[in-house]
Order: C-alpha cells, then sequence, then structure tokens
C-alpha cells in the first residue's frame, strides 16, 4: 500500500450549499470529481494526525463506492481512525449523535437526503463539525475555495474495506472501525423518552405505522419501535434502505407520502401514522384524516416537552427558520422564553443550541430536533409524539385540536415551483427586491401590507450577518407571504411560497388550509407575477 499524488484539475460548480454538494450521480461519477471535493474538505480542516473522523451516509447509490474513496483518502491524510457505520450507513442525525459521543472532530455524510435516488437520480455530500452540525459558511466557502485551485490530490492505492462486518481493520496507519449503526443513537434516544410508558403503550393494543420510504431510517424504527419499544412486526413499512429508495420521492409529506396518507384516512386506521426521509433528518405525524404541519409539531412538541424525560426541567428557548410558521412563537411567549427566527438552513441553530440559547428547533419542511444533537432528526420527532401520546392518553387529533383551541390555528401552506428556469427564477427575484419599499401600506382585498423586506439575520451568538434570505410580505394582521429560491435542487431553480394566516376562532379551526389561504396565494401571485415569469400555471408541489 502506498499514498498517491494524483494531478488534477478544478470543476465549475463545487460551491456548497445551505445542504453540502449536491448533484446528478453522474456528474460525482466523473473521474476526480468526488476526490476534489474531498481533498478540499481535508485541506480546509488541517492537521488531521490522531483525530477521529465520522463517516457514513443514506444508502443510495454511489454511497458505497464513495465510501471506500473517501477511506482511501482519509488515510492518505493521516487521519487517525474513521467511525463508518456498517453496509456504509449512518443516517444523518445518527452521524451527529456519533460525532458528539465520541468527540470526533467532524464527520462526512454522503446524502442527498429528500432527494430521488438511483443511478439517474442525485448524491451529496457534506461536512459536519465537532459539535456534529454542518459546516458554517466560513468552512463551507473556504472548501468552495480550495475546489477552485486544485492541482493535485492525495490517495491510498489500498483495496476495499469490507463494510458490512462490524469490527477494527487497517488502512495505511489509520483504523478503520465498522459500527453498528443504530446502537449510539438508540442509546441516546432510550434517555431522552419515557421507553417504559411507550412500551406499555404498544402493550395495551396501540397502533402506529411508521413508512421508512425505502430510506435509511428504517432500520432505526425498526430497532427502536419494533425491538425495543415492542411494537408488532410490520409496524415499519419500506424499512430496507434501497440504492434507488424503491421508487419512492423518500420526503415525507402528503404528497410523496400517499400510501401512508392512504392508510391513514381509510376505516381501518391505525391510531397514528409517521414517515421520515432519504437521510433520517425529516418527519411527517400523521392522525386520523389529519397530517400534521410541521410548524404546529415543533408548537406543540414546546407546548408539551416537558413530558419526555429528557426535557422535564423545561427548554430554554425555540428556534425557527425563518418560512416556517409563527405558532411556536405563540408557544414560546405563553411560557415567558425567546423565539430565535433564522433562516433556512440547519447550520444556523447551532450557535444557539451550543450557547444553550434554544432547547428545540424546527422548519416548516418536515425538519424538528432539539439540542441532542446538531441535526434535525425524523425517529426523535416520531418518538417524541409518542411519548406525548402516551403521557397524556390522547390521540393525535385530540393533542392537535386541544393547541388550536389554546393558541390559535396558524393556517400554512408551502407552495413549491419546481426546476424552474435559473434566470427566469432570479429576475422574478430582483425584480420583486425592487418593489419592496412601494409595497409597505398597500391594500390587497382584505389585507394591508405591513411590511415588506428582504430577510437579514445576525447571529445572536457571533454577530455574523446573513443577507437576501427570502423576501417577507407582512400584513397588518401577521399573515405573511414569504418568497425565495431553495438550494436544495439539482435542476433548475425551485421557487417557494409560504404562506401563512392566523386564525383564533376555534369555530373556524376545521376550513380547508388551501381554501383559508386563497386570498394570500392571490395577493402573491399577483405581487410577484410568478406565473408570468416562471410559466407555470400551477405548483409542481403543495404541502
Amino acid at each position: 500500500m502506498t499514498i498517491q499524488t494524483v494531478a488534477t484539475t478544478p470543476f465549475a460548480g463545487q460551491r456548497p450549499g445551505t445542504s453540502g454538494l449536491r448533484k446528478k450521480v453522474t456528474e460525482f461519477q466523473q473521474p476526480g470529481y468526488l476526490e476534489n471535493f474531498v481533498e478540499a474538505i481535508f485541506l480546509t480542516l488541517g492537521e488531521a494526525r490522531g483525530r477521529t473522523l465520522v463517516l457514513g451516509g443514506d444508502g443510495r447509490f454511489f454511497n458505497r463506492n464513495a465510501i471506500q474513496t473517501i477511506l482511501r483518502m482519509a488515510a492518505a491524510h493521516k487521519v487517525a481512525k474513521v467511525l463508518v457505520g456498517r453496509g456504509g450507513i449512518l443516517s444523518t442525525p445518527a452521524v451527529s449523535c456519533v460525532i458528539r459521543k465520541h468527540g470526533a472532530f467532524g464527520g462526512i455524510v454522503l446524502s442527498a437526503s429528500h432527494n430521488p435516488g438511483g443511478p439517474d437520480g442525485d448524491f451529496g455530500i457534506k461536512y459536519n463539525i465537532e459539535n456534529g452540525g454542518p459546516a458554517p459558511e466560513k468552512i463551507t466557502e473556504a472548501i468552495f475555495a480550495h475546489t477552485q485551485v486544485l492541482t493535485e490530490y492525495r490517495i491510498s492505492d489500498a483495496g476495499p474495506v469490507d463494510l458490512d462486518r462490524i469490527g477494527s481493520t487497517r488502512l495505511e496507519e489509520m483504523a478503520v472501525e465498522v459500527i453498528d449503526p443504530v446502537a449510539d443513537y438508540a442509546e441516546l434516544m432510550g434517555r431522552l423518552f419515557d421507553f417504559d410508558a411507550i412500551r406499555a403503550l404498544f402493550g395495551r393494543g396501540f397502533t402506529m405505522r411508521f413508512d421508512g420510504m425505502s430510506a435509511v431510517s428504517g432500520p432505526y424504527a425498526k430497532a427502536i419501535i419494533e425491538g425495543m419499544l415492542g411494537a408488532p412486526a410490520g409496524t415499519v413499512i419500506n424499512a430496507e434502505p434501497m440504492e434507488d429508495f424503491g421508487g419512492h420521492h423518500p420526503d415525507p409529506n402528503p404528497v410523496n407520502a400517499a400510501e401512508l396518507v392512504a392508510l391513514m384516512n381509510g376505516a381501518d386506521a391505525p391510531e397514528f401514522g409517521a414517515a421520515s426521509d432519504g437521510d433520517g433528518d425529516r418527519n411527517m405525524i400523521v392522525g386520523r384524516n389529519l397530517a400534521v404541519a410541521p410548524s404546529d409539531s415543533l408548537a406543540i412538541i414546546a407546548a408539551n416537552a416537558t413530558l419526555a424525560p429528557g426535557y422535564r426541567d423545561g427548554i430554554r428557548g425555540i428556534a425557527r427558520s425563518m418560512p416556517t410558521s409563527q405558532a411556536a412563537d405563540r408557544v414560546a411567549a405563553a411560557l415567558g422564553i425567546s423565539c430565535f427566527e433564522t433562516p433556512t438552513g440547519w447550520k444556523y441553530f447551532g450557535n444557539l443550541l451550543d450557547a444553550n440559547l434554544a432547547t428545540l428547533c424546527g422548519e416548516e419542511s418536515y425538519g424538528t430536533g432539539s439540542n441532542h444533537i446538531r441535526e434535525k432528526d425524523g425517529v426523535w420527532a416520531v418518538l417524541f409524539w409518542l411519548n406525548l401520546i402516551a403521557a397524556t392518553g390522547k390521540s393525535v387529533n385530540q393533542i392537535v385540536e386541544e393547541h388550536w383551541a389554546r393558541f390559535g390555528r396558524n393556517y400554512y401552506s408551502r407552495h413549491d415551483y419546481e426546476a424552474v428556469d435559473a434566470h427566469a427564477a432570479d429576475r422574478m427575484m430582483v425584480d420583486l427586491r425592487a418593489k419592496l419599499e412601494s409595497l409597505a401600506g398597500q391594500t390587497f382585498g382584505e389585507f394591508r401590507v405591513s411590511q415588506a423586506d428582504d430577510f437579514v439575520y445576525t447571529d445572536p451568538v457571533d454577530k455574523s450577518v446573513a443577507t437576501r434570505q427570502g423576501i417577507r410580505i407582512i400584513m397588518t394582521d401577521g399573515s405573511r407571504i414569504v418568497l425565495r429560491l431553495s438550494g436544495t435542487g439539482t435542476e433548475g431553480a425551485t421557487v417557494r411560497v409560504y404562506l401563512e394566516r392566523y386564525e383564533a376562532d376555534p369555530s373556524r379551526h376545521n376550513l380547508d388550509t388551501q381554501e383559508a389561504l386563497a386570498p394570500l396565494i392571490a395577493i402573491a401571485e399577483q405581487v410577484s407575477e410568478l406565473k408570468q415569469r416562471t410559466g407555470r400555471t400551477e405548483p409542481s408541489v403543495i404541502t
């Protein structure tokens, strides 16, 4: 075995987004493409001698190949030890958990999250820092800078490591430890939640269905929900991770988890439904004939946090991404704690969690989490809901309806326009920004604009500033329209329109969401000229 230095040239477009570098598999398969990006990571991190790295992914196509390459490059950069999940599997939350438990200096996560997989699908790679969270912008920008000027990369010529056998081996001078991908994570969950109470719930005949969407959370749900908590076999469906996710689009929302939603809307529905996404960091909670909005899920968890043993002493604060509904703000006000509004991207929660300013965090895109790790966590959210049901004896629907009765309902929806011409989308946003100053004070039907801006965030911990984080049109009654371009797709641009309207009157809490939001939808289309600019007559996905 020898360390080789391989000549290379830069590839364009290797700037990581909010969730790392995501491209089509075919781009990553280009000779040197993955190697260049990984070399840039190691150059950014500097001296790796004596340090431990965590490595794993969601099992999508190209995952195993990428892991073998990264192991050989880690050995060439003198990493002391790599902890890698058996079969190359580690959910994104589990990577964060393992980094924190074992004192690693970071981890490389191989995933494109909820994006489709397979040979023609997407692949992704990101670096998580020693706190277990996604690398901040100063690191991702440094990685990008290195990708632009690379002339060589270092790699061992060693043969492949057996990823399917738990145990230790050596690659050059580096120890490679293949670990059970579930064990550390399951141990942490057992400390946070009342497993005895949940076990008793299933013992009384409680029924649920967890849809793993043929993605990475399946093994975690099987081991914990069926194994440790005693749910009947078959409670977890689509539990085996597959390279193409079994043809699923592994994004847990009512559109892509239609099989689960149809089951929960049927005559013989289980009492509780849940799903998680490609890399295990997102979740959807479903009651009978009720898909719980992610914003509501965050607010309900916050309002009832002390029912879970790991949060019995209360929570310090809540953080939500700016497009997420203000339901959590109302809970924070009632609890007398802070609610932070951040840009989209889980990395923005890291400083708040590390400084103990926030305990719970959430995004409208089906991501919820807490200070137990530094990523959003799908299985954690499902276990939290199971803990709430076990502690209260109430159904999902009862818990939601009682929450609305106490705090009011924030009608909320996101309209996605996917694979839009990037130039047209950029031009629309530029022209909309130019209108913002004149929008304040204008009246549109029953609504009057109180504020229109492009969201700017100043981190309360390190005082860093993030600009142009989404256009907000805020009405005098608190209703909001938010527009932003998403960085998670791999084709064209994705325009996201977020709509929110608050309703305090319980007699109006059972309206159809799109009907309740119809006036705001019309205003958003009028002000942005979205349909004319993009040529789209309707959203690709409504959630």
